[in-house]
């Protein structure tokens, strides 16, 4: 059916390994794999393997990777960011998609998988997806916005992926149904999280800090009426909701970020601190036996910006459900299909 085995795959912009591992859980093969992060690619090798090679996507020819009949990518999301000046497709890392493109047609995969934030949609989505849709030999693309809380993952997480298959093998994917009609709340997803060590660092606040932690209510932030004056941050005409919010024990987190200077670090709800690296992790729905390499920042930065694995293992399921012909519960794609529209011309 299939011009080498399905199972597996390639990744381009692999970071830690969140996509690998769980698609990895699904059933498929990490083969090769490539990112220009030093300690992403340092986890990625202790976690998932040593296939990984540090390089700039620019800089890979793809006729020299070994076969496989998957690509995965998360390609960058910086430019298509709602925080930032949103560049889209004309900045450097917006622009990064038509190397993905690229190794659609030289490497020709059976099956891909593209990642990307909600920005994306209204920021060059059309394009870039009917590019991929056109690539190669040609894929039937089904774009879906998924909500990863309804999928298991304890955190609000939204993110646009469109999963391709060739359009001649005549498989038809279709996003599966969430999985969780009630999420799993940070109280659950944190539970015993005090017994792991691995990446357990605490960040050392300023004694200003843990006073203002302490007067914000549970799920509020630094801009909260409970906040003494003297104590509230002298930031005119800003409210972000992110800066110091804490969680709120019954219900999932807000979205992880990998970057960001004091008050994006995520906030128990509870005890006035920032999460650690490991909360961070069970938030993004990492085992606690993945270990990340680097320093506190680093790994902070490469749980923020992965996949959750989570959701990536409910995707690859339904994918290889379709190749074996199972049936799943699915749900029509909430973005769009999209069809090699340059092949449909030249058969017309």
């Amino acid at each position: 059916m299939t011009s080498h085995g399905w199972q597996k795959f390639g990744e381009l912009f692999c970071g830690a390994g969140g996509m690998a591992f769980g698609l990895k859980s699904a059933g498929f093969q990490p083969t090769w794999a490539v990112d220009a992060d030093e300690w992403a690619c340092e986890t990625y090798a202790a976690q998932i393997g040593d296939h990984v090679e540090r390089a700039r996507v620019e800089a890979v020819d793809f006729n020299r990777t070994p076969l496989v009949g998957g690509l995965a990518f998360g390609f960058p999301c910086n430019d298509f960011s709602m925080v930032g000046e949103r560049k889209g497709t004309d900045g450097y890392f917006g622009g990064l998609y038509k190397e993905a493109a690229r190794a659609l047609e030289e490497v020709r995969p059976d099956w891909f998988i593209a990642e990307n934030v909600p920005g994306l949609v209204g920021a060059g989505c059309d394009e870039i997806m009917q590019e991929f849709a056109n690539s190669g030999p040609g894929y039937r693309l089904a774009v879906h916005l998924y909500k990863f809380e309804e999928y298991g993952v304890p955190q609000k997480r939204s993110r646009v992926i469109g999963v391709g298959v060739r359009k001649d093998l005549g498989v038809d994917f279709k996003p599966p149904a969430p999985t969780h009609l009630k999420p799993v709340t940070v109280e659950e997803a944190l539970k015993d999280v005090d017994l792991v060590p691995d990446n357990a660092e605490y960040t050392k606040h300023h004694d200003k800090v843990i006073r203002m932690l302490e007067a914000i209510p549970e799920g509020e932030n630094a801009w909260h009426e409970d906040v003494p004056e003297d104590l509230r941050l002298n930031v005119p005409n800003v409210r972000l909701s992110l800066i110091y919010r804490r969680l709120k024990a019954d219900q999932p987190a807000y979205t992880v970020v990998g970057s960001g200077g004091g008050g994006t670090h995520m906030y128990h709800w509870k005890e006035p601190r920032a999460l650690t690296n490991r909360e961070r992790a069970r938030i993004q729905s990492f085992p606690d036996e993945f270990i990340f390499s680097g320093p506190k920042e680093a790994v902070r930065k490469q749980i923020g910006m992965a996949v959750p694995p989570r959701g990536a293992q409910v995707i690859g399921e339904a994918l290889s459900k379709c190749f074996l012909c199972e049936q799943y519960k699915s749900v029509p794609p909430s973005v769009g299909i999209y069809e090699p529209q340059a092949i449909a011309k030249l058969q017309a």
